[in-house]
């Protein structure tokens, strides 16, 4: 089977955590920078690409391939958010070593955005300023206060997804090209996407191992219930942004924090990746929410 090429640029390290196998790539000098990928059917780093080529010019710019994705170990165990985010608690140790202790700005997409709140939460003095890119956990007015450490979806639905003859073709009807593609448009609200991504997705999808992390999403498992106390428990600053076009643009549920100081909210008139279509005003309101303060 054909090696996957890397997703970015740049130097990628591999390193091994409580959460199994990581990879990283890292570019740039300055401050730095952790970038979240989000997690679905064909997640990688390579879907914070516009962003990563962007502020390596000026940061020293990390991206992680989460458990389960990219180059990062795919072996058959349980993916849950506590694993996602001690992938992050080792991916900010590596981070400290290179660049030392202080705080980090950190961006995360999608559901990334519940494992860097957590993290976040566990982990203060770690953190500078958070940007959360379409994140989950605000769909609607009903929001996610369960016990500490619990997850949307049943046990039962995961043994079911995981049992024998179901989890690898479901798999591979989602990861068709034409599927991943139908996702993507979904994604952007649009019809053009960006093509570079579906190529790589199209690649990663192909890994060996490639169906245990997203067995997990698609059981719901690796969904925190507790997620809105979790946002509601951040104090250091955070941006929230997201579109008005495609799937994901219900966020009704960001009244638990609109009224809180330290939160900021910018809505762009994109998909739910806005730095693909509008990077310049996009990373201009990074810049100015986040990264200048």
């Amino acid at each position: 089977m054909t090696a996957l090429p890397p997703a970015l640029g740049g130097e990628r390290l591999e390193f091994d955590s409580a959460a199994g196998g990581l990879s990283c790539y890292v570019a740039g000098r300055g401050a730095p920078l952790l970038l979240v990928h989000s997690v679905n059917a064909a997640a990688s780093a390579a879907e914070v690409r516009p962003l990563y080529e962007h502020w390596r010019g000026t940061r020293t710019v990390f991206a992680v391939d989460l458990p389960g994705y990219g180059h990062s170990e795919r072996s058959e165990r349980d993916y849950t958010p506590r694993l996602m985010t001690d992938a992050l608690h080792a991916t900010l140790a590596q981070i400290a070593q290179r660049c030392g202790p202080g705080p980090v700005d950190a961006l995360a997409v999608s559901l990334g955005c519940e494992f860097l709140a957590r993290a976040a939460v566990e982990a203060p003095g770690r953190y500078r300023s958070l940007a959360l890119v379409s994140p989950t956990g605000f769909r609607g007015r009903r929001l996610r206060h369960g016990p500490p450490g619990s997850v949307v979806g049943a046990p039962w639905i995961g043994r079911v997804l995981r049992g024998p003859g179901w989890g690898g073709p479901l798999f591979r009807a989602l990861t068709r090209p034409g599927v991943i593609r139908y996702f993507l448009r979904r994604t952007w609200g649009a019809r053009d996407i960006d093509e570079a991504l579906w190529a790589h997705d199209v690649l990663t999808t192909r890994m060996p191992g490639a169906e245990h992390a997203p067995l997990a999403f698609l059981s719901a498992r690796l969904f925190s219930n507790d997620v809105n106390t979790l946002y509601e428990r951040l104090t250091l600053p955070v941006w929230m942004s997201h579109g008005v076009r495609g799937d994901f643009t219900d966020y009704r549920g960001k009244v638990s924090v609109e009224g809180r100081p330290n939160w900021r909210f910018t809505v762009f008139s994109t998909g739910a990746l806005p730095y693909f279509e509008v990077p310049e005003t996009f990373n201009a309101a990074f810049h100015s929410e986040c990264l200048s303060r």
